[in-house]
């Protein structure tokens, strides 16, 4: 074999064996870290829906602490749900979402904490179906201030409303206010002249009070006072009373003028209704003194 050949020969193998070591260097070396991406999470909206704080039964009137707002899924939200708006509802038109950059938020929390937001609303409604604690809130359990049938929720169990005419001299002037309690007094003409009396007799007047402690439930159409109202000027006053209080109270109004008393906040932990047949029933009699006629009041 020629000298040439076998230099090529050597080279060719030394090469092969270098190549050999050069890719098992390669194969035993330490891994390479593969990079793991993270998983992407969905980011769910949520929206703010106004829920029972606590168990609530039919009758109760809505204070603030008896509401509270719940996270809830917004494309879970059912348009009757009431929320703060702050997150759009599908399914619910013409409703946008409140910008939530930071003058924004500052401005829409004072503003709820001035007026008591959406849930500010609320308070002084009355409770028509029950309502457990976490259930939202919707338009048909509840019933608003001047909603249809809101009288008749916010009566409690057992009572009557009932109107009586009223004027400003016979209601305080129009100080009596809706959730203030009044006295009901009864003024009638006692008439004595007959035949065989003096001249000189007239009809005499008594007055006496029929109810005591009633609760005043609207003048007119108004179950409640404006924030900076004062006095209220109506025709009718709507009183609360008991079944039996509501008949003795249908008759006063046949017998004489009813006048409404208010009493005093301090003065309104006592009983409440008619205060007997004795002061309804009040009779004016003829007593003789000497041959001459005297009129007494008997209460």
């Amino acid at each position: 074999m020629k000298p040439a050949r076998i230099v090529v020969i050597c080279i060719a193998a030394v090469s092969a064996i270098g190549l050999a070591l050069v890719v098992r260097a390669m194969g035993s070396g330490a891994p390479t870290a593969v990079a793991t991406a993270a998983p992407v999470v969905a980011v769910v909206p949520m929206a703010k829906v106004l829920v029972a704080a606590r168990d609530l039964e039919p009758g109760r009137r809505l204070a603030d602490s008896d509401m509270a707002w719940k996270d809830w899924p917004a494309a879970d939200v059912n348009p009757m749900f009431i929320t703060d708006g702050t997150v759009p509802v599908p399914g619910t038109e013409a409703t946008e979402a409140r910008p939530e950059g930071a003058v924004a938020s500052v401005t829409r929390a004072a503003s709820d904490l001035a007026t008591g937001g959406a849930k500010g609303d609320y308070v002084g409604s009355v409770v028509r179906e029950p309502i457990l604690a976490g259930e939202p809130i919707v338009g048909r359990k509840i019933v608003r201030a001047g909603d249809s049938g809101y009288m008749a929720a916010y009566l409690e169990p057992g009572m009557r409303a009932m109107a009586i005419r009223v004027t400003v001299e016979t209601a305080a002037g129009g100080f009596i206010l809706p959730g203030d309690r009044v006295d009901v007094l009864l003024t009638r003409e006692t008439n004595l002249s007959n035949a065989g009396t003096s001249e000189g007799d007239r009809s005499k007047f008594t007055s006496a009070t029929v109810m005591q402690n009633v609760k005043v439930l609207a003048i007119d159409q108004s179950t409640r006072a404006g924030d900076d109202e004062q006095a209220v000027v109506g025709a009718t006053a709507t009183l609360e009373l008991g079944p039996r209080d509501a008949e003795s109270l249908a008759l006063a109004k046949s017998e004489g003028e009813l006048s409404l008393v208010l009493r005093s906040y301090a003065d309104t932990a006592g009983p409440s209704g008619g205060v007997g047949a004795a002061a309804r029933q009040s009779q004016a009699v003829r007593v003789y003194r000497g041959g001459t006629p005297e009129v007494v009041v008997v209460q």
